[in-house]
């Protein structure tokens, strides 16, 4: 094995820290740098040992091997710009997957929303049934030396998927997002449409998609869903108090029955593809339904805690698609409770580019809060849009509110608050937390 170390510029990243974790287990050497802001993936990578460093060109060395995050440029990192001006090689993420995941039999995911979860759901059952490693979009990661199967997320953005080569992959669906890159429906589906075409035993989508209804490989292709056309079917489905339970089919074949405890249409989706991948390469049914029903969920996504009577869920939903979905797993699962969405806009060109449909979905809950707008990294405020402007096209009560401010959420009793986004919607969330216990504590 290389004694050289790994050096991840930007290891906070969710894919990054999640590759980190992975190799450090696997035996290699690794280190990081990152911004001193505290991430929600850093946690696991303190725990495993993994130095964290701030940004510094004393980081690079010739006895490292570089592996540089996404967001990071020549002019926006220091560390980037000393090894391009030294002639240092690095790779990115991707290219280095790319390259990596030829050593297992892999399986992507990869679809414009609910890759996480998914990712989540095959990783958790195909570790506990064979050794697998896997990669997942919530920063976490697992590597074994021995592993054959690798699990990972298969990202579109800026077309990252293009260097994978997986055996399998499954598609979730194809929808509108990343307007900072993509043109339009028509270059995210040519994008997809290139990805499955390079994969080598077997494409799983969601066969009511309407662009995935489309798709081409050079490989079978297995359609999942609820109507009979489908290859992989979920029927009989309903909701339990331990989650959602269905029976699943293969044309006519019955293969059993599974429980996955989640809530939403989504959610079964999510577990039937699993299902289908898992019979697909002959893993035992019985074991992939005892493990399903184990499933304890992914970071950031529909993660929830109780502050006296109050629910809190948080959320990565930063999409459309991804809200609706979010506050009708809420209102499956708490058909009693006024849903109150608290949701904080990711990029002023998605805002843009989905204003209507933001507000649309979010006139599905009962009450709307919504934070500013988060700029990220790799765009421009050039003032085109502001977080009023989407409040003005909500229909339901809807509100501006600020980090220092979040005491217009006690405006509901029986209430379950659904904070979404992909930025820092946490610090609201938090801020709310803590209004909430001083006023617990002020009670007894």
């Amino acid at each position: 094995m290389s004694q050289k170390t790994y050096h991840f510029i930007g290891i906070k990243g969710s894919g990054m820290s999640a590759l980190a974790l992975m190799l450090h287990q696997m035996g290699h050497k690794v280190q990081g740098s990152d911004s001193t802001d505290y991430y929600f993936t850093q946690r696991g990578l303190e725990l495993a040992g993994i130095p964290l460093l701030p940004f510094d060109t004393k980081n690079i060395t010739p006895d490292v091997e570089i592996i540089a995050g996404n967001a990071f440029r020549d002019d926006n990192n220091i560390e980037l710009a000393y090894a391009n001006k030294n002639g240092y090689h690095f790779v990115r993420y991707h290219e280095f997957l790319g390259q990596f995941m030829t050593n297992f039999t892999s399986i992507g995911v990869a679809g414009a929303h609910g890759k996480t979860s998914t990712t989540g759901l095959l990783a958790h059952v195909m570790r506990h049934v064979t050794d697998t490693s896997y990669l997942i979009g919530d920063g976490t990661g697992r590597g074994s030396e021995d592993s054959k199967f690798f699990v990972f997320e298969s990202d579109e953005y800026e077309r990252h998927f293009l260097p994978y080569h997986p055996e399998y992959t499954i598609i979730t669906n194809v929808d509108f997002d990343h307007p900072d890159y993509f043109t339009g429906i028509d270059d995210v589906f040519d994008a997809f449409q290139t990805y499955a075409n390079q994969v080598t035993k077997g494409v799983f989508v969601y066969g009511d998609d309407k662009y995935l209804q489309k798709i081409k490989a050079n490989v079978p292709i297995y359609r999942y869903g609820f109507s009979d056309s489908d290859d992989y079917i979920a029927k009989d489905v309903r909701r339990t108090t331990s989650g959602s339970k269905f029976t699943a089919y293969f044309h006519d074949q019955k293969i059993g029955e599974f429980v996955v405890p989640t809530y939403g249409k989504h959610n079964i989706l999510n577990a039937l593809a699993v299902v289908a991948v898992t019979h697909q390469d002959g893993f035992d049914t019985e074991e992939v339904a005892k493990y399903m029903a184990t499933f304890g969920g992914v970071k950031r996504r529909f993660t929830e805690k109780r502050i006296g009577e109050q629910v809190i869920i948080d959320d990565f939903a930063h999409h459309p698609t991804e809200i609706e979905a979010t506050v009708d797993a809420a209102r499956q699962k708490y058909p009693d409770k006024e849903i109150v969405a608290v949701f904080q806009p990711h990029t002023f060109t998605r805002t843009i580019a989905l204003i209507d449909e933001f507000a649309t979905s979010l006139n599905q809950a009962d009450a709307v809060y919504l934070a500013q707008i988060y700029g990220s990294a790799r765009e421009v405020d050039h003032g085109e849009v502001k977080v009023e402007d989407l409040a003005v096209k909500i229909e339901k009560p809807a509100k501006v509110i600020t980090v220092d401010n979040v005491s217009p959420l006690l405006d509901h009793d029986n209430a379950v608050y659904v904070f979404m986004g992909a930025g820092d919607i946490q610090k609201y969330e938090y801020a709310f937390e803590t209004l909430l216990s001083q006023l617990t504590s002020n009670v007894q």
